[in-house]
């Protein structure tokens, strides 16, 4: 699936950087640059096939607030990722409901996570059969959507109890207990009056999808409902299950599952009652990596299989299994130099910040792979 995009900033330098950056992505397509909000608003009338715009925050005359206020009161389908150099936006775009907030500079990985995270809800719209369908995104995000419309969180703490209920979709949750998860660290009356008040905001915030009602109170408790919602982290979990061993045939249906991970649960909330929930699907998302990255090097393409190891070395550093793949790519691509900077820099990491060595396995291994080198040299002369 292709989506087109557009790009609103109104310094031209950006729109090359932008053009470069997402020309190494699959699945988008640049359809339009624009350096004010008003030609930007006239293509789009012109142009429903479009998606996606990436809209700078400050600019002349209109702001790409201000742009985005007028999608969303006009129901427009268009997704929309704010990219700033100003990080004080970051709550009112939270409460406007975009999609993503990139700040400047723009890492080609955080721009990778973004785009994925909009093709991911492209496709989620692609396979409702009925407007009503609930389309719920929790990985890299907390977001509802339903048709056209997505739900605007009246505050942070509705944002997370959907979450809670989520997790428990169909069970009572006693309030006690939310009382605790959630707001803990509270005086108890005052934490009840703000669970009280955060019940309100979640149904309201719920209501213009027509789900108010899916909260139900319930013997001094509450439980969310909703009708055969699609969940993504549900998604990703049961097709990355399902799919065990990874060979030839099964490369492209695992690098399309790998790409369903947008981030991880909750993105960057960090909830600390789902920290387990957490681990778990970061855990399932790095073992699917690690496999296909296997598959991938036997079938010859390193290259895709050391960009899916950086991603996870960048998500843990510390993970040797990680290193041992990328200098056992590294020898079989004949980059020595890189093999021996691999390993240095990760020594040096676990003596800077656990003033540990590596594992006796990890240095057998770096002396064995440095002395596949040294024969190599032996046979050329």
């Amino acid at each position: 699936m292709w989506m087109k995009v557009i790009l609103v900033d109104d310094e031209p330098t950006m729109h090359l950087i932008l053009r470069k950056m997402l020309a190494k992505l699959s699945g988008v397509q640049v359809a339009g640059a624009f350096t004010d909000t008003k030609s930007a608003a006239s293509f789009l009338l012109q142009n429903a096939d479009v998606g996606l715009a990436f809209v700078d925050i400050s600019m002349p005359g209109e702001s790409g607030m201000a742009f985005a206020h007028q999608l969303d009161a006009l129901g427009s389908p268009v997704q929309v990722i704010f990219v700033t150099s100003h990080k004080q936006y970051a709550l009112e775009a939270f409460e406007l409901a975009v999609l993503d907030y990139l700040v400047k500079p723009i890492a080609q990985e955080r721009l990778q996570r973004a785009v994925d995270r909009a093709l991911a809800s492209r496709r989620h719209a692609s396979q409702r059969s009925q407007l009503s369908t609930t389309v719920i995104t929790m990985l890299g995000d907390v977001s509802v959507s339903n048709g056209a419309r997505r739900v605007k969180w009246i505050s942070r703490k509705c944002a997370e109890l959907f979450a809670y209920l989520l997790l428990y979709q169909g069970k009572r949750i006693p309030r006690s207990r939310l009382v605790t998860d959630i707001f803990g660290g509270m005086l108890q009356a005052g934490a009840e009056n703000y669970l009280n008040t955060t019940v309100y905001q979640l149904r309201k915030s719920l209501e213009p999808l027509g789900l108010r009602d899916a909260v139900r109170s319930e013997n001094d408790g509450y439980t969310l409902e909703l009708k055969d919602p699609l969940i993504d982290y549900k998604d990703f979990e049961m097709q990355a299950e399902q799919l065990q061993a990874i060979e030839r045939d099964d490369i492209e249906n695992a690098t399309r599952i790998e790409r369903l991970y947008t981030g991880d649960l909750y993105g960057d909330k960090a909830y600390v009652w789902a920290v387990h929930e957490t681990e778990h699907y970061a855990e399932l998302y790095a073992s699917l990596v690690k496999r296909l990255a296997v598959a991938l090097t036997l079938h010859g393409d390193t290259t895709t299989a050391s960009k899916l190891l950086f991603k996870l070395k960048e998500r843990n550093p510390l993970d040797e299994s990680v290193i041992r793949q990328l200098m056992a790519i590294c020898e079989r691509s004949g980059d020595k130099k890189g093999l021996t900077a691999l390993y240095t820099d990760y020594v040096r990491l676990l003596s800077r910040e656990l003033g540990i060595r590596p594992s006796e396995d990890l240095i057998r291994l770096y002396d064995l792979l440095l002395s596949t080198f040294s024969e190599k040299n032996k046979q050329d002369r």
